[in-house]
């Protein structure tokens, strides 16, 4: 049966924003295509270098014909690939080479700093046909790293529907739901039958093309319940949707972090969400091939923060990382400094017992290792809301007993071994205590210092390898300098 225009109105889902044409997929070449053999290795899934030769030999001999030729079979992901893995100097000729192949689709697979340079070749209009191809998710991340000038004048190229639902997501705070949310959802309201449903769905042509569930809304756009497709195209036309859909469902506020959506999906098992404004309206969905590129990303933030390489990008211009890893390397620096005053107040011993300068590395060393050690679980677990303050007490004291145990073992081994080597019992006892301290304190450290700074609302994966090592050099020097003076081996 055909929908009134009142369903029509509340069921569509633009949510407050235009609905895309969708452009024909870029079909990937068959698996047995002589081509996709020659380009792709099957072993890593990565371009072969032949492959990236021949095109850069294309480019320089400025044969467009033969590097469209060769670009054109592979799927959008591998042009992606392509771009990064070329030199920068060739991206902007490639992107002229292969001008119609330049989809939104390979655009939305680009690394950021890649996806940047390319788009500054670009004219406003070109920018806007883009984004107007893409899902708004996609679409925004494209604009977002855009100057405010060149932001409003890809805007102004857009249509007015898409032109709003990039600015309406672009006013919500960078890496929150409302920022990685599609707007292209299936609303419907709740008083229909199964039957409705599927004609409204076969009848109205601007519906989003890919989806996996139906949100059923009330007459104030709040969800009340979802439909899977399976359950629909199970069900008799006649029961009423009241009666199927799943009334338990994970609402995102669209403020909500993009690291917490991504654990909500993981926790509940969940394959799409509805995003809901502060007034509990539906705005927009979130998909887990969304979360898969948010888990990807935090994963990786994570890691590469505690090293302080900040972004870590292959792709990022080296001013910009040359700025982040020195600014950590001076910090560094600071606290290399303040280890080392230690080692300075003990300098007659280490005069008096030449033994002392050659084993004191040992314990800093194996303490940093304890320390890194206990810092990436904690760190790790913190992210996935496995450690909160309900179990801090807890996950302390099971560290504490883990370093003591490690701290034993390995004071136990470099201790016999010490006394062993240089015939001195004495010394062999000293690094051993200072290994069982040390380690104990790395311990301590490697969970204290990312708890506390998650307490005071900083990010412990950015700073907490600093004091972590600062705490194991500057602890591990003390108690061995410090135990070897007051037991007298270098009195």
């Amino acid at each position: 049966m055909a929908l009134g225009d009142d369903l029509h109105e509340s069921a569509r889902a633009e949510v407050g924003s235009g609905l895309t044409e969708y452009p024909a997929v870029l079909a990937p070449a068959r698996p047995d295509s002589p081509r996709n053999a020659e380009s792709l290795d099957d072993a890593d899934n990565t371009l072969r270098p032949s492959f990236i030769r021949r095109v850069t030999e294309a480019l320089d001999a400025d044969a467009q014909e033969t590097v469209y030729d060769l670009v054109e079979p592979l799927h959008p992901a591998d042009v992606a690939d392509l771009f990064e893995l070329i030199g920068p100097d060739y991206r902007a000729d490639l992107a002229r080479a292969i001008n119609d192949l330049l989809s939104s689709e390979v655009i939305a697979e680009l690394n950021d700093y890649v996806r940047d340079d390319l788009v500054e070749e670009l004219d406003p209009d070109e920018v806007a046909d883009l984004a107007g191809e893409m899902e708004t998710d996609d679409a925004v991340a494209l604009i977002q790293d855009l100057d405010a000038e060149d932001q409003q004048a890809v805007l102004a190229e857009m249509e007015p529907e898409d032109r709003a639902a990039i600015e309406s997501a672009l006013a919500y705070p960078e890496d929150t739901a409302g920022r990685i949310m599609s707007r292209d959802v299936i609303a419907v309201p709740e008083h229909l039958t199964v039957g409705d449903l599927i004609d409204f769905l076969r009848d109205d042509q601007d519906l989003a093309t890919e989806f996996w569930e139906v949100f059923i809304v009330d007459h104030k756009h709040h969800p009340v319940g979802t439909c899977a497709l399976s359950w629909i195209l199970r069900t008799p036309r006649s029961i009423a949707l009241t009666d199927v859909m799943k009334r338990d469902q994970t609402l995102i506020p669209v403020t909500m972090d993009q690291e917490e959506v991504a654990l909500r999906f993981q926790k509940y098992a969940l394959i799409s969400a509805a995003v809901v404004d502060e007034s509990g309206r539906l705005v927009g969905q979130i998909t887990v091939d969304d979360v898969v590129h948010i888990i990807q990303e935090e994963a990786s933030e994570d890691i590469l923060r505690l090293s302080g390489a900040g972004d870590g990008d292959i792709n990022e211009p080296i001013h910009l990382t040359v700025r982040t890893r020195l600014s950590w390397l001076v910090v560094n620096l600071g606290t290399a400094i303040i280890a080392s005053s230690v080692v300075g107040l003990f300098q007659g011993a280490i005069a008096r017992l030449a033994l002392l300068a050659v084993l004191m590395p040992i314990v800093s060393g194996m303490g940093g290792n304890a320390g890194t050690q206990t810092l990436a679980v904690v760190v790790r677990a913190i992210a996935t809301n496995q450690l909160t303050s309900s179990n801090t007490v807890r996950m302390i004291l099971r560290e504490v007993r883990i370093a003591l145990a490690n701290g034993l073992s390995l004071g136990v081994l470099i201790g016999g071994g010490t006394a062993l080597m240089f015939q001195n019992p004495l010394l062999g006892a000293v690094i051993g205590a200072a290994m069982v301290i040390n380690n104990l304190v790395a311990g301590l450290a490697g969970i204290l210092v990312p708890v506390t700074l998650d307490r005071l609302k900083v990010d412990p994966a950015v700073s907490s390898a600093v004091f972590v090592t600062m705490a194991t050099d500057v602890m591990g020097f003390f108690s061995f300098l410090g135990l070897a003076v007051l037991s007298g081996l270098a009195g």
